[in-house]
């Protein structure tokens, strides 16, 4: 039997537009996973928006960088079946708003074990990498876990701020910012899985 090699990552296109995330780039065939993981149809209640900017070393903001978002739902389970309008996995561009914003629509995680606080799973994929990145996404409204978490206290504690989403809007929909920094001063940071 032939023993078959892994398959190497990529990190920059073609494929990021026409193969994950086809219909923000207006093609005619169905992405698998959108920016939309909460359906605010079906529940209203929980629903956020996490917006950001991926930003290069001299502080421009990416254009063709792809996000990817992983997370289990309010009661920590993850769905990769759309359930009860939840679906745990989301991807968009930075090429197809304004300004160069991803955005998804989601809700905040429940916390995924005892100790954790509610994160958001992030994979960064984008020209000038040799390989994807992960980070996390924290929230600041849960200072008293952030604090207790197990993976913010593998980071230096003045570079946490990093991975905590800020609250730039309460209502009527909560909006969280986290802004990702490939290089320089204020770098994302991020973990090696």
């Amino acid at each position: 039997m032939n023993k078959l090699g892994q398959t190497p990552s990529q990190t920059v296109g073609p494929y990021f537009a026409y193969g994950l995330t086809p219909e923000q780039y207006k093609f005619d065939h169905k992405s698998l996973a959108t920016p939309v993981l909460l359906d605010a149809n079906k529940n209203t209640q929980d629903l956020i928006i996490l917006r950001g900017k991926v930003y290069d070393l001299h502080g421009e903001a990416v254009d063709d960088a792809m996000i990817e978002i992983w997370q289990v739902d309010q009661k920590g389970e993850f769905q990769t079946k759309p359930h009860q309008g939840f679906f745990s996995i989301g991807r968009m561009g930075t090429g197809t708003l304004e300004g160069n914003w991803f955005e998804f629509t989601t809700c905040i995680p429940a916390a995924e074990k005892s100790g954790q606080a509610p994160a958001i799973h992030m994979i960064v994929f984008m020209r000038g990498l040799l390989s994807h990145v992960y980070t996390r996404v924290y929230f600041e409204d849960f200072k008293e876990l952030n604090q207790e978490d197990p993976y913010l206290k593998l980071v230096a504690e003045e570079r946490r701020n990093t991975l905590i989403a800020k609250k730039v809007q309460e209502s009527p929909v909560a909006i969280y910012e986290f802004n990702l920094h490939m290089q320089g001063e204020k770098e994302t940071v991020f973990f090696d899985y």
